[in-house]
């Protein structure tokens, strides 16, 4: 079953998390985790998120971001 689609409004704020497939490992290191950190600032630089919280761990991942656009699948 899919899941229901984001509401989307400007300054809405979302809890956003990535899991591996089966609790398998996305992040081998922290080179791993400092490449996402990176493609984040570039996804918040060019879509104008702000990251109020994020979590790093070696099967997923948390972000607490507030969109000042309704452009969630932008970044």
């Amino acid at each position: 079953m899919a899941r229901k689609l984001r509401i989307q409004y400007p300054g809405a704020i979302y809890h956003v998390m990535n899991r591996g497939d089966r609790r398998e490992t996305i992040f081998g290191d922290d080179e791993d985790r400092e490449r996402l950190l990176e493609i984040l600032t570039e996804a918040c630089q060019k879509t104008g998120w702000q990251v109020h919280a994020y979590c790093l761990m070696r099967n997923h991942f948390h972000l607490v971001l507030e969109k000042p656009q309704p452009n969630l699948v932008a970044g």
